[in-house]
Formats: C-alpha cells, structure tokens, sequence
C-alpha cells in the first residue's frame, strides 16, 4: 500500500508482519468490546461486516456475542492468519481478501458495518456509497481505533523514537487523545449518532510489547531485513534497560457511531 499523505509515501505492506499481527495485536481490552456490546451492536443475531479485519480479532473476540460475521482485508496474509485463527476455535466465520472500496452484497444485507484502525486508508468517497447501499435502514457504521499515549507513557514515547530512528518516514508518531477521524465524505449517506474517546491501561510483557511494536507499519511493515534487524536489538535493548518484565501501556480507545440517513 502507499498513500502521498502517510508515511512521506513510503510503501508498506500488512502481509510481511502478519505472523506478528495475530500473535500480538490481539490486545484490545474487555471495556472496548463492552462499549460496542453497550451500543447494542454486534450481537444477537445481527448481520456485521468487519472492513480492514486484519488477522480477524473484532469478529473473533466478540463471535460468542451471536452476531454473524464477515471479515474482509486487502491483505491475503492477513485473511490466511485469520482463517487459521477462527479454525482452530471452531468459529464459523467468513473471511475473504478483498479491497473495501470493492466489497459488494446485496442492498440491505448488514445490521452494522465495522472499521477499525483503518479509516484513514480507504477511499472515502467510494465507502460512503456502497456502505450505506449495504446497510439495513437505520444501519450503523462504527468507526474504531485504539493508540498507546507516548506523550504520557515513557515507553510508549521511547518506543517511538527508536522507531524514527530506523525508519524516519513513518507518521503515526505522537498521538494524543483525540476523536477518531470521520472522513467528511461520509456525511453524505451517514449522520452521526455518537462520538466517544476513554483512556484504558494495556497489559503487556517485554515480549509482548516488543512484538506489537514490530507489528506496526512502521516497523514490520514498512522495514528492510537489514533496517527490522538493528531496531529489534535496539528495541529490545531499550525494554530490558526502563521496563519491567510485565508493565501496563497507557492507551485511549476513540469510536465514532454514524447511522444510514432516512
């Protein structure tokens, strides 16, 4: 993939860290699926498409709730990992490789369209068309996204210095508590119902948290071997010297609820 806006337009690929992806991304805490649970969706029966699905980790950890689910990425990596995953919990959900801008079903198939930690990569003016056609009337389109705080977190903050050390061109450095971006494209075909952030505390290992980072786009997606090389020592390096063997990462989940206009 490659966007002029992101990354100084460098290239990267989700399907070189797939392998990392499903053994570390799998991070999201129980107050986010509660949250989504809490807005009644994605249960009960409902029909919910999961756009940018990754290694499957929304529909896989919320499957029990009774929705039914399909998930859809670009990456081919990404879908295999995810197949792999649901077989081997016996879930019966539908993966496929496909871009979101050309996902089609039939008018009024879903109950709730998902997004997650993706909006920014898709075509905007494409999904607003399409998504709303899928969608049942009164239909929801929910926006999600989860980011460390390295602002506010001292290893969330070094973590990315070091990743700006081996690969200068990434972007997504420097976050902060902030709504989750709502493409102004959308506002079309959706009115917006709800717009929520909170702060969660995330779990991790030295292991653990050396493994997230290198399934970012900075790191495991974007880098050469000889680049992922100096900043997995460096990085480690960094983990053995200010962290714990198990520390928390100060996280903040932001989520936009947008519904089918009438």
């Amino acid at each position: 993939m490659q966007f002029s806006d992101i990354d100084n337009g460098k290239t990267f690929d989700w399907g070189n860290t797939s392998k990392d992806y499903a053994k570390y991304r799998d991070i999201y805490p129980d107050e986010f699926y509660q949250f989504i649970l809490d807005l009644g969706l994605c249960k009960d029966g409902q029909m919910v498409l999961d756009i940018g699905t990754g290694t499957g980790v929304l529909p896989r950890n919320m499957y029990r709730h009774g929705a039914k689910w399909i998930g859809t990425d670009i990456s081919e990596n990404q879908i295999e990992q995810a197949k792999q995953l649901a077989a081997e919990n016996r879930m019966d959900i539908e993966f496929f490789t496909c871009p979101a801008e050309t996902v089609d079903y039939p008018d009024e198939t879903f109950d709730v369209i998902t997004v997650c930690q993706c909006i920014w990569y898709l075509d905007a003016k494409e999904i607003a068309k399409s998504f709303a056609r899928m969608l049942k009337p009164g239909g929801k389109l929910l926006i999600l996204y989860m980011g460390w705080l390295p602002y506010e977190d001292p290893v969330a903050g070094r973590s990315e210095e070091i990743i700006l050390k081996h690969n200068p061109n990434w972007s997504s450095y420097g976050d902060t508590v902030h709504p989750v971006y709502v493409p102004e494209e959308l506002f079309s075909t959706f009115d917006k119902v709800l717009q929520k952030e909170f702060r969660v505390d995330i779990p991790f290992t030295r292991e653990g948290w050396h493994g997230r980072m290198r399934a970012c786009r900075g790191v495991g997606a974007a880098m050469n071997e000889a680049q992922l090389r100096a900043w997995n020592e460096d990085h480690m390096q960094m983990l053995n010297e200010i962290a714990p063997e198990t520390f928390n990462v100060k996280h903040y989940v932001s989520v936009a609820e947008l519904q089918v206009k009438k």
